[in-house]
């Protein structure tokens, strides 16, 4: 009987024959071995130090390099394991550089041989389980709290120090005296039958990031459930955030939705609070409430400038307008020494549609502020910062506080779509807060790819072409002298990118400062 309609069958080999599908991965493998990403493991998890079986960074690895390949689940590990080449490769470079008392100290581990080259998924998941605190969830069945946020144990901040260590490594051989911190949070949905319902009325996580502009690499994340609103205690994930900068850092900016819109957040920075940093300048969204509309509604219409924006090297209006509004809200009225902030709104003219079948009430709410003025509605937006008007006007501070929402929303895109981070493993809390950061370090080790090794023009490209063009190739591993040889088919494209990729690592071997 035929297995198909066109002319073909699939048909097992009938002998190990080497062959990889992710010919390109082990470039990741190099990478890390420069980088110390299995010494930072090593130092800062503790977990299977004293045990038998697998080794920390044979675990986290293990997870990041599925995250690379585009697993998205813990059972996707036995397709890892099933790539014979690639495995071969994987088992050789754990032993390369170690001495002879380290490697049979790992051989001992194994009360039997071992078999396999990455760990099995039950095994992932009884490490995984590891990361979650069960006092912390007896905690909140007791408390009348409803944002609650579980205490990291030990090992979850260990992951802390790992992606920090990974990120002054990077800050050394790639410079920036300036960070731009760009917070904001993230909804997973999730049919987890601990998950909490979010504000948008399905159940979810709600994990806030901070994002490193220059870098273009999440600083830090706090894993949350989605109840918890995204400005919740986010004075204390920014200082947390701050604590993770490298020591050349010099200057610190800020930007964020509405979220941040906390008044001891801005004080923090306003007031220089910050022994290490100091002023720190921000720039983020603020609530349009029904005082900051009575203020806008007093700007003369004289007052408002377009606001435009570059297309072809020309400068075109862009149809929304700003203007610098004169407004202290109530929260900085009771003392006389409390900061003054600038604050800015924005507005674009609502256009006249008709409206759709049983949408005809215009009480209707919609999913934006808007007001009256001089008889035309318009959506209105506020923004509140430190920066003065001499060292940034409003259009360009405008521009730049909307540089946020194209990048770093990006990156949550690829954090759930194109990484694991979007299929979460468990119902306990703790292990899901694993995964989240275990796919954090793979999303940093990819930007560090594209940023020190790879050719600057797949600086920006996305993770799905990334494995199109370089991770999920064919290759066949031949053995000779003692030697490993990934070969490709004559002629394919990435043969050249990947022997350029791994000299351009080698070169940053001795240079990199894991430590931070």
């Amino acid at each position: 009987m035929t297995q198909g309609v066109l002319p073909f069958k699939y048909e097992e080999e009938k002998s190990q024959t080497g062959i990889t599908a992710l010919a390109s991965l082990p470039v990741y493998l190099d990478l890390a071995k420069v980088i110390g990403l299995s010494k930072s493991i090593q130092k800062h998890l503790k977990i299977r130090e004293n045990s038998q079986g697998w080794t920390d960074p044979q675990m986290v690895l293990s997870l990041v390099l599925l995250n690379l390949a585009g697993g998205d689940c813990v059972e996707d590990l036995k397709i890892l394991e099933a790539d014979e080449g690639f495995c071969e490769i994987l088992r050789k470079s754990e032993m390369q550089g170690l001495k002879r008392k380290v490697r049979r100290a790992l051989e001992r581990r194994w009360r039997k041989e071992k078999k396999r080259s990455v760990p099995s998924p039950s095994a992932a998941f009884r490490y995984l389980s590891e990361f979650h605190d069960t006092e912390q969830e007896k905690t909140r069945d007791q408390t009348k709290i409803k944002a609650f946020i579980p205490r990291p144990n030990d090992h979850l901040k260990g992951l802390v120090q790992i992606n920090k260590d990974m990120c002054a490594g990077l800050n050394t051989v790639n410079p920036k005296k300036t960070a731009t911190l760009d917070m904001d949070a993230t909804l997973i949905e999730s049919s987890k039958q601990n998950a909490r319902y979010c504000y948008k009325g399905f159940k979810s996580y709600q994990p806030l990031n901070t994002w490193w502009y220059e870098q273009g690499v999440i600083l830090h994340t706090e894993f949350r459930d989605g109840n918890v609103p995204a400005g919740f205690e986010q004075l204390r994930v920014f200082k947390k955030s701050l604590d993770c900068l490298p020591e050349n850092v010099e200057k610190i900016k800020l930007r964020s939705d509405t979220a941040g819109y906390q008044h001891d957040l801005l004080k923090y920075c306003e007031t220089g609070e910050s022994e290490r940093f100091g002023r720190i300048e921000f720039a983020i969204g603020c609530d349009v409430t029904r005082s900051f509309k009575i203020a806008v509604a007093q700007v003369p219409d004289s007052e408002w400038q377009p606001i435009y924006k570059d297309k072809n090297g020309k400068r075109m209006k862009t149809g929304s307008e700003w203007a610098e509004v004169c407004f202290v809200p109530n929260e900085l009225c009771h003392s006389k020494n409390a900061p003054e902030y600038r604050y800015l709104a924005k507005r674009q003219l609502l256009e006249e549609q008709s409206p759709l079948p049983g949408m005809e009430d215009p009480k209707l709410p919609l999913p934006f502020p808007t007001m009256q003025m001089v008889e035309k509605r318009y959506k209105v937006f506020g923004v509140v910062t430190n920066i003065g008007y001499e060292e940034m006007n409003g259009e360009d501070l405008i521009h730049w506080l909307h540089e946020r929402c194209g990048k770093s929303e990006e990156v949550h895109a690829v954090m759930k779509d194109d990484l694991a981070g979007g299929k979460l493993p468990s119902a306990d809390f703790g292990e899901n807060a694993a995964w989240w950061w275990i796919m954090i370090l793979a999303l940093n080790l990819n930007v560090m790819m594209k940023k020190l090794a790879l050719d600057p023009s797949m600086e920006a490209t996305r993770m799905k072409r990334i494995r199109f063009s370089i991770i999920n190739i064919p290759g066949r591993i031949i053995k000779r002298s003692r030697n490993l040889f990934l070969r490709l088919s004559k002629g394919h494209p990435s043969y050249v990118v990947l022997v350029e990729a791994r000299k351009r690592i080698a070169m940053l071997n001795g240079v990199w400062e894991p430590s931070g």
